[in-house]
């Protein structure tokens, strides 16, 4: 008798999730991640290669500048990772100073992405995070748009990005 193959062993099985993934989704939720990583590195974009941006910083994949240097190509899946901890690294201080944010996603997807660009010290002591705490999500909402210049110059894509997160943020209301 022909012995049958084990379905168990020829089911493509998933890869396992990052630890950096992991950390996000411990973070902010599946949610927020799922609607937060595509936004950020739609606004960031990615090179593999490290580039000094327009102040000079040493920067790689999705706009990270921890621990880059020059020369030192990341792959895809390090970029990935990259922008996962990135995300995770903003979004922690982000629910602290906002816990409101907790649970919606879209709202705090928003959020993580206009502190990645503007830092997590930036965020929390904006007007739109003050908002949120107050209960005013629409308010805090449109606070984002305050936060597109750049050197005293409104900065076309700036007000570009903060138009969409002021409309992701928006989702649900």
């Amino acid at each position: 008798m022909a012995k049958r193959p084990n379905p168990i062993l020829h089911m493509d099985a998933k890869k396992p999730e990052s630890s950096a993934k992991m950390k996000a989704i411990a973070v902010i939720g599946a949610g927020a991640l799922a609607l937060t990583a595509p936004f950020v590195a739609q606004w960031e974009g990615k090179r593999n290669d490290p580039y000094r941006d327009i102040v000079g910083v040493w920067t790689v994949c999705y706009g990270d500048t921890r621990d880059v240097k020059p020369g030192q190509r990341q792959t895809d899946a390090q970029c990935q990772d990259r922008l996962y901890a990135q995300i995770a690294d903003h979004a922690k201080p982000v629910v602290a100073c906002v816990p409101q944010l907790k649970g919606k996603d879209a709202q705090l997807a928003a959020s993580v992405s206009l502190a990645y660009n503007i830092g997590t010290g930036g965020f929390c002591k904006s007007t739109a995070a003050k908002r949120f705490r107050a209960g005013d999500w629409k308010g805090g909402c449109n606070a984002f748009y305050a936060w597109r210049f750049a050197g005293g110059k409104e900065i076309r894509g700036l007000a570009n990005r903060r138009r969409q997160e002021m409309a992701l943020c928006r989702t649900g209301l």
